[in-house]
């Protein structure tokens, strides 16, 4: 895999925001909205605030990788495992996404004033303990992105298993205007 630049496509049209040409002169492409797997919405607004639903790294509708993160040693031989390194470039496919779900909703990703928190899940193997460097790339790509509105309180948080077995999920709330 490429980097999440090189992993998003869509029409080429020309950026409609300053933050979408911010991510066009990364290479990224805002994505469509990936489709709910189970009874929720994307993101909802509540006051000024957006909140999204965990998104994982789907790319072009395919989720390109599968199990727990791991650093090489730890895991069991017989689980599919993803490295640190490509878990973070998951995790920011994630942050893209979630900036998806927050342009469905409010229409223009310049009306975002803040990323008021990052809360990133990492499917780890039982003995891993680099979940923050893992979501460091979702963190980083925000603060590409929005400059300082990216900035952001967070959580990083590992579990035993994401929805279809992804590697990464993040969720954000981002205030606007």
């Amino acid at each position: 895999m490429g980097t999440p630049a090189e992993a998003q496509s869509s029409a080429a049209t020309a950026p409609a925001s300053a933050v979408e040409q911010r991510l066009a002169e990364l290479g990224i492409t805002l994505p469509e909205v990936a489709a709910p797997v189970a009874s929720y919405v994307p993101a909802v607004v509540s006051g000024s605030h957006v909140y999204t639903s965990g998104q994982l790294p789907f790319i072009n509708g395919k989720l390109e990788a599968t199990g727990k993160v791991s650093a090489g040693a730890e895991g069991f031989a017989d689980e599919p495992t993803v490295s640190p390194e490509d878990a973070q470039r998951y995790a920011a496919v994630c942050a893209v996404n979630a900036l998806a779900a927050v342009k469905s909703v409010i229409g223009d990703l310049d009306r975002i004033t803040r990323i008021v928190k990052v809360v990133g899940f990492v499917s780890s193997d039982p003995s891993f303990t680099g979940q923050p460097a893992v979501v460091n790339g979702a963190s980083e790509l925000l603060g590409r992105v929005l400059g300082d509105a990216g900035q952001h309180a967070r959580s990083a948080v590992g579990v035993a298993v994401l929805p279809l077995d992804s590697p990464v999920e993040v969720e954000l709330i981002a205030e606007f205007s």
